[in-house]
Formats: structure tokens, sequence, C-alpha cells
């Protein structure tokens, strides 16, 4: 089963090749759903502290069933946290919600504070936060580091400062929105990226060019861009809180011909992202 799959990391550690999303799944509503993708057989959970629902997700994994070494999850310190001091309260604060004695990844939200996000300058902030993770691994509180929405600037600012090494940066990735210089560079630096929104926020689905070869391999496109995403040698973190599109989201057991790879690859590039465009991530900052 492919969502059990797993990638090694630098560090020792491996990562299952697909990860369960939680984003804008409320904080009661997160319970379901995350027991329903542990059921069905993943092993990746994503939350942050910013979605809100570390509670719901601490639960779910608690009360699965599933082995918790099993289960890796990852969370992330609030982009507007800049200072040592707000960023190791903050992951305390984590593993109290969470319920739980040890965050596998913990990644820093974003380079800058939302309300800020490609605006401003937060070099010394993110070295700082850094620096805070760095210490938590030493005591025992997160197994793994890395980074969220870091451009190449912002991951080299890290590297020249880090004496742990980030393993993972999360960024926008998907069909018609695929960052390949900063693909290139985090590979070139031993780090591997995941995907959120790898179908696009749902935009995707509305794609006629994706569709058609959707049909052309008997998937759907949340699968063909799923399948997209791993041909890419990236960990995507598709979102459901439905247990149908959850299941569906980790049937991939297909591959994608080198020139199918190649026309998806060059697939016109998204000019809005409908209400959500009003997000960061999503209005081309």
């Amino acid at each position: 089963m492919i969502v059990q799959e797993k990638y090694p990391l630098t560090n020792g550690l491996t990562i299952p090749k697909v990860g369960f999303g939680t984003w804008m799944i409320d904080d009661e509503a997160v319970v379901q759903a995350v027991r329903d993708a542990l059921e069905i057989g993943y092993r990746h959970i994503d939350t942050a502290q910013a979605y809100g629902n570390e509670n719901g997700v601490g639960e779910a994994i608690r009360t699965s069933g599933v082995d918790r070494s099993d289960i890796f999850l990852t969370s992330k310190v609030a982009a507007e946290y800049k200072t040592y001091e707000t960023a190791a309260k903050s992951i305390d604060e984590s593993l109290e919600k969470l319920g739980l004695e040890t965050i596998y990844l913990m990644l820093i939200h974003a380079p800058q504070p939302w309300a800020e996000f490609r605006e401003a300058n937060y070099d010394q902030g993110n070295i700082e936060v850094w620096h805070a993770l760095e210490d938590a691994v030493k005591q025992g509180k997160i197994r793994t580091i890395g980074l969220s929405n870091f451009n190449q600037r912002d991951v080299e600012n890290i590297l020249k400062h880090a004496t742990i090494k980030p393993v993972i940066n999360q960024i926008l990735a998907h069909i018609s929105n695929t960052p390949f210089g900063l693909l290139n560079f985090c590979k070139e630096n031993d780090i591997l990226v995941e995907a959120y929104s790898p179908v696009g926020h749902g935009e995707l689905m509305k794609n006629e060019e994706v569709t058609e070869m959707s049909k052309k391999y008997r998937v759907s496109v949340p699968q063909l861009a799923i399948g997209y995403c791993l041909e890419l040698g990236l960990v995507p973190l598709p979102k459901s809180a439905n247990k149908q599109h959850i299941k569906s989201n980790s049937e991939l057991d297909f591959h994608l011909s080198k020139e199918d790879m190649e026309q998806l690859m060059n697939i016109k590039a998204i000019d809005n992202y409908g209400d959500s465009s009003n997000f960061p991530v999503y209005n081309k900052k």
C-alpha cells in the first residue's frame, strides 16, 4: 500500500510517501477524519498550531488502536512566532494539546507572519525559531525538524546557521503550479519536499486537460494529481473529511508515462484559486 511506503530522511528516519492533511478540518470533525485515514492505512498525519485542531488530531491518534510508533505526526510552529521563547513555548503547548510525548516532525509554518508573507525580512527571527526546534530535538520532544513555505533564500538562511539541517520543506506544489527551481535546490541540499494542496485546492477538478488524462488512466482527477506528485518524488498531502474520498486518495497503484508527465509539467498555470485567493499562498506572493 503506497501510503505506507516510505522515503528515507537524511537523519536516518523514514517518512511515509503520502500524508493525510487536516487543514480547514475543525477540531471536532478532525477526530473522525483522522481515525478514518488511519483505518484505511495512512500512517502520516499533518497538522499545525494554526489549524486549531491539534486536540482532535491527538485524540484520534491516541484512540485509533494503531501503535503510536507507527504514526508519523507532523505539526508546525505558527508563522507569527519569531522568537526563541515564543517558539519553545508553542512546542510545549502543541505536545499538551496533542496529548503526546513526541512529535515526529515540527516545521516552521512560514518564513514571515501571514500578514507580511513575502513582504518582510524575518531572517533573524527564523534563526531563533530554528534554534528552539533544534533544542526541542535534543530534549526528545521532537524527532526531526523542517520548514514550510520557505523559498530558496529563506532556506539558505537556515542552512547557514543550522546545527541540525532541515529534512523537509513543505510547499504548495501541484499540476500547473510546480516550482521546479525550488524543488531542484531542495534536492541538491538533501531536503525532501512535501506538496500540500496536491489537487490545487480543488481547482484542478475544473481543468479539461487534466480531466481527460485522468480518464486515460481510469483514475479520478485527485488520484492523478497525487500520482503526479509521487512521480516527482514529493510527499503529497491530500486532505478530505469524506471517508470515501480519503480512501480513493490512497488508491494510487498506477504510474504515469514519461510523455504524460511532460504534458502535466507544462499545464497552464492556474490564474486564480477562486474564494481561496485571499490566502497568501494562493495569491502568487
